[in-house]
Parts: structure tokens; C-alpha cells; sequence
């Protein structure tokens, strides 16, 4: 019988692939997404100090409960995450996919934060 693995394990082990060449910094911070069912949310990390600097996310109230899940909420995430590290005089990131595909939501999040004001 052939085992499969599941989708998260193999999302996973692309995210530490990936994360082994990313290293944010306190001038140029990684820009880490997490999508689940429900929800999208994005961190601007510090990986030398091991700090969080900003995060924006659909839990909070920056959004409709409509648009919590799908790239319209996506879009205003990536736009309230750029505010906040604008306002912290950052401008370019590192982005981090977290080993989801560069399609849908999260290309949306991308997008948005390029719009706004951050360059990667």
C-alpha cells in the first residue's frame, strides 16, 4: 500500500527548503504569509534578533468577515502590512511564501504590498 503525504507535511518541508536561504534583518526583514481555510496573515520578521517588527492579519478588524478567506482580504492584508513598515521606515523585504504556491491569495498579498510601498 502506497502511503501519501499530506499536503501540510509537503508544504512544510518546502518552507524549511525555502527558509534555508532566507535571512531577514533588522533593515531588510522577512515578509513571512501564513494562509489557512479561513484566514491570511503576514509577519515582518527579524530573524537575527528574533523579533517580530509588524504584523497585519484577517482576524483583526481590517476587514469584513466576507473577505476574510479569499484575495480580496488577501489584498488588504498586503496593503495594511506595507502601512505598518512604512511607518517603521522600511521599504524593502524578503518575501517568504512559506512553501504555498505563488498563485491566488497569496499573490494577492504580494501584489498589495508592492502597491503600497514595499519593494522585494
Amino acid at each position: 500500500m502506497i502511503n501519501k503525504k499530506s499536503r501540510n507535511s509537503m508544504r512544510q518541508r518546502r518552507h524549511l527548503r525555502i527558509r534555508r536561504s532566507l535571512v531577514g534583518t533588522a533593515l531588510r526583514p522577512r515578509l513571512s504569509v501564513f494562509r489557512s481555510n479561513n484566514n491570511i496573515s503576514a509577519q515582518l520578521i527579524d530573524d537575527v534578533n528574533g523579533v517580530t517588527l509588524a504584523s497585519a492579519s484577517t482576524l483583526e478588524d481590517i476587514c469584513e468577515d466576507k473577505n476574510s478567506g479569499n484575495a480580496k482580504g488577501a489584498e488588504i492584508v498586503g496593503k495594511v502590512i506595507a502601512e505598518r513598515a512604512v511607518k517603521k521606515d522600511i521599504k524593502s523585504v524578503i518575501f517568504d511564501r512559506s512553501g504555498y504556491l505563488y498563485h491566488g491569495r497569496v499573490k494577492a498579498l504580494a501584489e498589495a504590498a508592492r502597491a503600497a510601498g514595499l519593494e522585494f
